[in-house]
């Protein structure tokens, strides 16, 4: 198992890791430290170690991460329960259900969780738990449209755009969440016309990933794109991608309709973790305003925790309405809605 290890980071960065100063890095822990506590991720390293960090100091905890991209779910089916893990992390809903499904995870029933963490970050039985919200938007070129001029996702598949917008490709999950819970609220048939409609108006075959999309409005290939919420505080606090956001404003979609696409990072304990006590407690940890205030300033996801402060270029973007589908039938609809993508050729 790899530990942590301290990585370069934004400005923005710098200054939340220098009010860690003497903070001993995971890697660096005293050698008489006995208590520990495992985590596979699918989170990047600079955006957790932090909190890691933060909490070691806190509880003596040492914590000891496996990073990876893919593949952490059939790793834990072949490690059974000789499994070292007690806690995952990651990104998108649909994650954390394929753990559930392939009963992976097991129940955590936690009065501080729980208080800390809306019923709706809950996931069915406390088998997961959302701990930061991202909103899927819309940018829009500030040179070449109005504000408010492209408000919400219908007017991706609008007759005006064609050949004017950019996406990453359809199946990335946070394009499947978002036409899962466009199945979940209009059905397939109507969900099927958009996802044509937007396909007939890209500016270009779908690639790279959603800061590329915010690029390639400065460089006049689109007008219009779609993508996280963070990317855009993360490109205005990097020196080379400030002049890529500068060119594009953020727009909340469907602030007349259902509200803004949410889709979460969450956590799950494993269904055999070694380290139950301490894997509890890295859970409340995560959900308590410290840690919580830590992801909005570190990168620009919303807290779960509703007591939790925000971060100041967060605040400045504005109250918005958010749409509070159910996550539970989002997870539900992304087969169906991956399978769209491949049948109107998106990606093609």
């Amino acid at each position: 198992m790899t530990a942590v290890s301290m990585i370069s980071a934004s400005s923005a960065r710098k200054l939340l890791l220098g009010a860690l100063v003497g903070v001993t890095a995971v890697t660096a822990m005293p050698a008489q430290a006995q208590e520990e506590v495992n985590v596979y991720s699918y989170r990047q390293a600079y955006l957790i170690e932090p909190f890691l960090k933060e909490f070691t100091e806190e509880t003596g905890v040492k914590v000891n991460v496996v990073f990876a991209k893919q593949g952490l779910a059939e790793r834990l089916k072949r490690e059974g329960r000789n499994t070292p893990a007690d806690v995952l992390l990651t990104v998108d809903v649909g994650r954390l259900q394929e753990l559930v499904d392939e009963e992976l995870v097991k129940s955590v029933n936690d009065s501080v969780i729980e208080a800390n963490l809306p019923a709706q970050y809950h996931g069915p039985d406390n088998q997961w738990f959302g701990i930061t919200t991202r909103a899927r938007v819309l940018y829009t070129s500030v040179d070449r449209l109005d504000a408010g001029q492209v408000s919400s996702y219908d007017d991706l598949a609008d007759p005006s755009l064609k050949g004017r917008v950019c996406s990453r490709a359809g199946d990335h999950p946070y394009n499947v969440a978002l036409i899962a819970s466009r199945i979940a609220h209009n059905g397939e048939e109507a969900t099927r016309e958009w996802l044509e409609g937007f396909k007939d108006n890209l500016a270009r075959k779908p690639q790279g990933g959603d800061r590329d999309q915010i690029k390639a409005i400065r460089d006049n290939v689109c007008d219009v794109a779609i993508g996280n919420s963070y990317y855009y505080g993360n490109m205005l606090n990097n020196e080379e991608q400030r002049p890529w956001a500068e060119k594009a404003r953020i727009e909340f979609p469907d602030q007349n309709g259902v509200g803004t696409h949410m889709n979460i990072s969450g956590m799950a304990m494993t269904k055999y973790a070694p380290h139950e006590e301490n894997a509890l407690k890295l859970m409340r940890f995560l959900t308590e305003k410290t840690a919580q205030h830590m992801y909005a300033e570190v990168n620009y996801e919303y807290p779960a925790n509703p007591e939790a402060e925000s971060s100041e270029l967060l605040a400045s973007w504005g109250e918005f309405k958010q749409d509070d589908l159910s996550l539970t039938d989002i997870a539900k609809y992304r087969k169906r809605a991956a399978q769209m993508v491949n049948e109107v050729g998106f990606n093609q």
